[in-house]
């Protein structure tokens, strides 16, 4: 494949790696660095191996087809003789594999007939003008008649009030329940093919290979579908407009759930008439199945497919789902494959099909914070609060069984208040806690002790997913529990004046009597709009119902129990990967720096009881030449001060002052652009202040224009094209400014997916070893867990290597901005003599690794830097 990015020599051997892995189903981890073009690389060594087993299974396919055909022949023999050609299974597969060749190519004639027959989609574009013409008309109708029927509308506005109240609900039957989408749409159903799923981190990534994809060889003839979140897909403004994902997801449930509701009420003739609910104009199964077609014959992105929607009066969301049985690849965000109830409900099987995770340098921390959760206390208070009010209101509407789940849910929340140490009847604000700190306790001790170890978690967990309640109850706040100018007080809702209050206490933080102090703030009213506590507060009961083992919950107390919060921490993300390894027939863990690769191997597959023979790794070197990258470890600076960027060490002002005069001496030398990466947000603005103060700032000022990252990801995109556009101008008009000095954070915005190639970043600097904060509750948990079920590493403790390793990688992703392809050169610089020790030396990444030099004194390093 004739990619620019590489040299044929590494991709040649990225391929064969990927194609042997696939083959021999593996569980592989890659390392390629982005020169490589390592993401399409990965998909066209998939696809060619994916066109190879296609082939081979078709070949299969005709033997057996052909051996089921001669078996027929054969009907006037003895059973014994058909018996032996032919035995009940491989029968049972020539069926199967019948029905399947005619259903393949039914689809493959649908296709090639929607890709030749342009006509069709005229039609199909004309009859749905020729319906949108004819329900307008219809709406003009209705309006006209309804022009002077001021009393039919106050009814109307009072029947609305219908969809506040929750359906019945049977959780003994729960298995029986089928959702809209499978009690329609069984034709729908179809065999899922050969498939590789392919997933990386963010929507605009997955846009960047979709368009690479378009561009290879395999982008005319693959059946490519994208998939994406209702927020990312939605085509229906009304919903679009909630803003939260939950509440556009809840919103959408409830119209298809109204969809077949209405079926049922129209049935019952003899009953009074109910009040019609809203149903999705874009939900329509001709029109989602045209669309799903569409998406099948040519390779389209998320923006594409969306404009598909819109056009075609389709739901993406759904008609991307239906076309994920025939699709050979399937591009998603990797938050939608490793949660499992988002998978199933989109309808993914992972069973015997291959899966492609890239950008996967973060994929423990992934898992562990899709699974966790946190709520604080003033989100259970208001929830039990509004709660209360909903079944106070509704009380006589509901059935015994949403009662009875109801006041299960306020039991919950009324404990969970009380393990903080407070009252749910009380305001979270006022409430001070008496025991301030933090405590962890195990899943059954917490059950335990705050005495909810009697209740099911299990089905209050499906109650509050099949019943939306969250949903109803945010339509409840909504008409109800605005500020009091907003709302209309009469006799039917005096009595949520309690409810108004309350929010209205929370909004504009009052006294004990609930007196207004100040006038609430616009934002704040918009945040409590579109979040419901209770969206919240599931995911924190489903969370609870991992295994004891697996999981610890943090109870922190601080200042108020409004400021307090209950989270849960998933110790063991295996627990979560282990059905994927054991579905899929291969899975590629792959990245531009997946160094060190120990903590997948013994806390994602091991743990998940991959056979370690099944686990296999590749890392390929970098496309550059070696005299274009010159990284050194620098053991001291220029007064000879050994750098040692240690908690005690870092803070002293000579440890600064050592630092400010490496940077002015680099700054004096490298043209163009140079990236510094401090430890934290706090000891970078720490250095700058102290560098202000003794004036070594407008020192460095002078050679280059220096930029800080910013801590709002709103403002990152205007400090980076600032500073490229600094760069540019210094270079093209010369004099004594050279270029700009770019002051970043590790871990933060600018460390993860930004390109600094060529005169953005020709040198990067790293300031010390960002250790994480071993004081953290989160991470001493996570380390006594480890040192209790994981052996010891070549003598090491197994939490030692856990903070070497998130030190390491948060390294290596930093460095890895500067080098990003193949005629790009840079010098990297590493201020701290720890670098040099071994077991800290061999985590670099390989192909930064064999050209590192370590220089004891400052002065032969400059000369270096100098050449």
């Amino acid at each position: 494949f004739p990619f620019p990015y590489a040299p044929y020599r590494i991709q040649e051997q990225f391929m064969e790696a990927l194609y042997d892995a696939l083959e021999a189903g593996r569980v592989g981890i890659f390392e390629s660095p982005t020169g490589t073009g390592k993401s399409l690389s990965l998909i066209c060594g998939a696809l060619s191996w994916l066109r190879d087993w296609e082939e081979k299974r078709r070949q299969e396919e005709e033997r057996l087809l052909a051996l089921g055909a001669g078996g027929q022949d054969a009907a006037g023999q003895p059973d014994w003789v058909t018996a032996f050609v032919q035995s009940k299974e491989e029968r049972d597969r020539v069926d199967r594999l019948k029905e399947e060749h005619i259903r393949r190519k039914k689809r493959e004639d649908t296709l090639e007939k929607i890709r030749h027959n342009v006509q069709l989609k005229y039609a199909a574009k004309r009859k749905r003008c020729e319906e949108d013409e004819a329900k307008r008309l219809l709406q003009l109708s209705k309006e006209a008649l309804s022009q002077g029927a001021g009393e039919g509308v106050l009814d109307q506005l009072d029947h609305n009030e219908e969809e506040l109240i929750l359906a019945e609900y049977e959780s003994d039957d729960e298995k029986k329940v089928v959702s809209g989408l499978e009690e329609d749409d069984d034709d729908l159903e179809e065999e899922h093919v050969t498939k590789i799923y392919y997933c990386s981190r963010t929507h605009s990534q997955l846009s960047q290979f979709v368009h690479e994809v378009q561009k290879s060889p395999f982008g005319k003839d693959t059946r490519l579908v994208s998939l994406g979140s209702r927020q990312n897909l939605c085509v229906n403004e009304e919903v679009r407009r909630l803003g939260a994902l939950q509440l556009i997801n809840d919103r959408c449930m409830e119209m298809q759930k109204n969809k077949h509701e209405k079926k049922s009420d129209e049935e019952n003739e003899g009953k009074k008439r109910r009040v019609s609910r809203t149903v999705c104009p874009f939900y329509s199964y001709e029109q989602m199945q045209f669309l799903r077609d569409e998406v099948l014959v040519e390779v389209k992105d998320i923006e594409q497919l969306v404009s598909l929607g819109r056009e075609t009066k389709a739901c993406p969301y759904y008609g991307s789902r239906f076309a994920i049985p025939a699709a050979q690849l399937v591009v998603l965000p990797y938050q939608m494959l490793l949660h499992e109830p988002t998978r199933n409900a989109a309808g993914i099987k992972l069973k015997d099909q291959v899966v492609i995770i890239d950008e996967a340098h973060n994929l423990i921390d992934t898992i562990t914070c899709i699974h966790s959760a946190e709520v604080s206390g003033s989100q259970l208070c208001c929830a039990h609060s509004q709660l209360s009010q909903y079944m106070e209101r509704y009380r006589k509407r509901l059935k015994a069984k949403n009662l009875m789940y109801i006041k299960q849910i306020l039991y919950l929340l009324e404990r969970f208040v009380a393990m903080l140490g407070g009252n749910v009847n009380q305001n979270p604000g006022c409430q001070a806690v008496s025991q301030t700190g933090t405590v962890l306790k195990s899943i059954n001790d917490f059950l335990f002790e705050s005495q909810t170890d009697n209740i099911n978690l299990f089905k209050v967990q499906r109650y509050c997913e099949k019943s939306l309640i969250s949903r109803k109850l945010f339509g409840f706040v909504e008409r109800y529990g605005g500020p009091a100018s907003a709302v209309k007080i009469n006799k039917e809702n005096q009595k949520l004046a309690g409810l108004q209050n309350f929010l209205l206490s929370l909004q504009q933080g009052s006294d004990k009597e609930g007196t207004p102090q100040s006038p609430p703030v616009e934002a704040e009213h918009d945040q409590l709009r579109t979040a419901s506590p209770l969206m919240q507060i599931e995911g924190f009961l489903s969370a609870l119902t991992n295994a004891n083992q697996d999981g610890r919950v943090i109870l922190n107390r601080q200042g108020t129990v409004g400021q307090s919060s209950l989270k849960f921490l998933l110790l063991n993300p295996a627990v979560h990967f282990a059905k994927v390894v054991e579905e899929c027939r291969a899975v590629i863990i792959a990245g531009g720096t997946m160094q060190p690769v120990a903590d997948f191997r013994e806390q994602l597959l091991c743990c998940a009881g991959v056979d370690p023979a099944r686990i296999v790794e590749f890392s390929c070197g970098h496309v550059i030449p070696p005299e274009n990258i010159l990284p050194i470890i620098l053991c001291s600076g220029p007064s000879n001060q050994q750098l040692e960027f240690t908690y005690q060490t870092r803070d002293l002002p000579q440890m600064m002052d050592e630092t400010g005069r490496i940077l002015c001496n680099l700054c004096n030398v490298i043209p163009g652009g140079v990236v510094c990466f401090f430890p934290s947000y706090e000891y970078e603005k720490q250095v700058y202040g102290h560098w202000e103060k003794t004036g070594l700032l407008s020192r460095l000022s002078a050679k280059k224009k220096i930029f800080q990252e910013p801590k709002k990801a709103n403002q990152v995109e205007q400090v980076l094209v600032e500073y490229a556009k600094c760069i540019k101008r210094c270079s093209q008009t010369g004099g004594q400014m050279t270029g700009a000095l770019l002051l970043s954070v590790v871990g933060g915005k600018m460390s993860e997916g930004i390109n600094f190639s060529d005169d953005l970043g020709r040198c990067v600097i790293m300031v010390g070893m960002p250790y994480p904060n071993i004081r953290s509750p989160e991470l001493q948990e996570k380390m006594t867990w480890l040192d209790k079920t994981m052996p010891r590493a070549a003598g090491q403790a197994p939490s030692r290597v856990l903070i070497e390793n998130l030190c390491m990688k948060a390294v290596n992703q930093s460095i890895g901005r500067a080098i990003r392809h193949q005629k790009d050169f840079a010098s990297i610089l590493l201020l701290d003599h720890r670098y040099a020790r071994p077991a800290i030396f061999n985590k670099l990444p390989q192909w930064i690794r064999e050209r590192t030099q370590v220089k004891p004194a400052f002065g032969s390093a400059f000369a270096e830097l100098r050449k």
